[in-house]
């Protein structure tokens, strides 16, 4: 390795500590499986637009009382609203539809200190910025909207009731990931479920079990215990295929997983998943988990060492009929079976996390996944603490999601500039850190840096010599007029990999009609056109293995301001806000419908 190189491996390394020092603590692997209670609720709220509540003048976390005659407090939880947890707060009281701001929450819970457990406060997540306060003191914080923490609280329980008080601000943030120019709604507050964790004193933190890259029949990985001082049995059984595998762990609580295993392999046509059951002497936990192989040789990518080509939809996590977050099972199965329908064996989890309920359900149901970091756009890539906070949305999101093998690409970002000095080389180092930590998927991004030159329409951008699979949105007859037709178009790639269409589309107002030929009709004929020409141009690109089109269905975005056919909506959904079909979903299903839909 050049001095270079092991410089840089340092800085990474250092980068990769610092991280630790932002997150709230890691968080344990599989908490579907843990023993927990439920804090899904009503929580009482407060308001604070301002942001006043968490000055030391008011100390809103305190939650005083008058107790003296002359005492009173500018604030009460009591005789306030209520919001539902889990639960975006924009879309629970008229006032507070395009709030960015703080809201405070508080909830009350009955415990008793036991010997030889532990308990945790688990968020599944909360958007953006949060404080969580335990009995008037501060337990901890956490930076990011879509990824899980949790905090400790064995010694800071009293027996009795507990008081959680949380502060959660989602006011965009220059510095943020992501920054301040997304067009999603920015839906705040304590958005998917909480829990309370209890676990034994020495506990299965994290483990990680997946075949080995490049392998159809060794499975490799890791359990890790946390509470261990010595040396510790651990068992990996699973049932089905007949493994029963005893380790040691070293003096950290590590053990290394590697064995041989004959194995009926996950695919969209046959999700077959494997109990896995994993055991110490203290505590065991199960989960379903599926085996697959994803690699790509050349331009082609290869699950299960067979060709595949990506038929799929981006989907927001959103309910439009609701105008809301989506954050239950009922609403991840709304979302999945459109996408089935449709007939795609791929989804984009855009332009973030989505919720675990729903990429375990995904999984089930046999879709391969494109798990995206929210690197959006114009991030602060030159900002040290944006760095680090990139790096640490990436981790949490591979420490949740790394045994679902239906994700098969981790996505680092989302239309970044070349423009940006310091861009090409942090998200490189974030491919970095991904492949150092998971090396059995893929690492993608999604770019619309492409140049047009006469009929050619070339993909050109320094990043992708990082990445093992390139993402293009392409928006030619929308943002772009069609410079030449469809058929006449060529697409040039530099690079001996794969591509897939990560975005393309157009704006239509369902049951609006006007001709297919004028972009301003925001017409379902012009959409309907627009479908097939592209079908037309992407069947003629020799390199392309998959699609991806923008989007599921039509979302809010209050950036998008025409009074009649928009109205806060982006409009490029192929359902509109309602669950109606439009007339570009019937074309990209047929083309959905065949075996191969391009030729290579």
């Amino acid at each position: 390795m050049s001095m270079k190189k092991r410089i840089r491996t340092l800085l990474l390394l250092l980068v990769l500590l610092n991280c630790t020092f932002l997150s709230a603590q890691d968080f344990m692997t599989n908490i579907p499986a843990r023993k927990q209670t439920s804090l899904n609720s009503k929580w009482q709220v407060i308001i604070d637009p301002y942001d006043v509540g968490i000055k030391s003048w008011k100390a809103l976390y305190k939650d005083k009382k008058p107790v003296e005659k002359s005492e009173f407090y500018e604030y009460s939880f009591d005789g306030g609203p209520v919001l539902d947890v889990p639960g975006d707060i924009n879309s629970q009281l008229p006032e507070l539809k395009n709030y960015e701001s703080t809201i405070w929450y508080k909830k009350t819970f009955v415990a008793q200190k036991q010997s030889g457990k532990r308990l945790f406060l688990y968020f599944d997540a909360a958007n953006y910025s949060t404080d969580v306060f335990l009995n008037s003191e501060k337990i901890g914080s956490h930076e990011g909207g879509f990824t899980p923490f949790q905090f400790e609280i064995t010694d800071k329980i009293k027996n009795g009731e507990n008081s959680i008080i949380v502060r959660v601000n989602n006011e965009r943030q220059k510095d943020g990931v992501p920054a301040t120019g997304y067009d999603w709604m920015n839906y705040g507050g304590i958005t998917r479920d909480v829990r309370l964790v209890e676990t034994s004193s020495v506990y299965i933190d994290d483990y990680f079990i997946q075949l080995e890259k490049g392998s159809k029949n060794v499975v490799s990985g890791y359990v890790k215990l946390a509470g261990v001082t010595s040396a510790q049995e651990v068992k990996v059984q699973i049932p089905e295929a007949k493994i029963n595998l005893v380790l040691k762990t070293n003096a950290e609580g590590y053990a290394a997983v590697k064995f041989p295993a004959k194995l009926s392999l996950w695919s969209p046509k046959n999700p077959k998943l494997y109990k896995i059951n994993i055991s110490c002497e203290s505590d065991k936990v199960s989960e379903e988990i599926g085996f697959r192989n994803i690699e790509t040789k050349g331009t082609d990518i290869l699950l299960n060492g067979e060709s595949v080509f990506l038929k799929g939809v981006n989907i927001h996590e959103e309910i439009p009929q609701r105008k809301g977050r989506a954050y239950s099972e009922s609403d991840g199965l709304m979302l999945l079976t459109w996408a089935k329908e449709l007939g795609c064996n791929f989804i984009r989890t855009a332009h973030y996390p989505h919720n675990e309920n729903m990429v375990r359900m995904a999984e089930r149901m046999g879709f391969m996944i494109w798990e995206e970091v929210p690197v959006f756009q114009s991030i602060s890539f030159d900002k040290e603490p944006t760095q680090q906070l990139m790096n640490l949305q990436l981790k949490e999101i591979v420490r949740r999601d790394k045994n679902r093998c239906s994700i098969i690409t981790w996505s680092m970002a989302n239309e970044t500039p070349q423009s940006s000095k310091n861009r090409t080389q942090a998200i490189a180092d974030m491919a970095t850190l991904c492949r150092s930590i998971d090396n059995t998927r893929l690492i993608s991004a999604a770019f619309n840096n492409i140049k047009y030159e006469g009929n050619k329409v070339i993909i050109e951008d320094e990043l992708i010599n990082s990445l093992d699979l390139i993402g293009i949105n392409e928006y030619i007859g929308w943002y772009k007029p069609w410079f030449k037709s469809p058929s006449e178009i060529e697409w040039v790639s530099n690079y001996n990999k794969p591509v897939i269409m990560s975005e393309f589309g157009c704006e239509a107002l369902y049951d609006n009609h006007g001709p297919s030929d004028v972009a301003s009709s925001w017409s379902e004929e012009y959409m309907e056109q627009f479908y097939k020409d592209q079908i037309t141009m992407l069947q003629r690109i020799p390199f392309l293995r998959g699609t991806c089109p923008w989007i599921l269905a039509d979302f809010q975005s209050p950036l998008r301001l025409h009074p009649i056919y928009q109205k806060g909506w982006n409009r490029k959904g192929l359902l509109s806000d309602k669950g109606e079909k439009k007339k570009a979903w019937y074309v990209l299903k047929a083309f959905y419908s065949k075996e191969k839909p391009v030729q290579n």
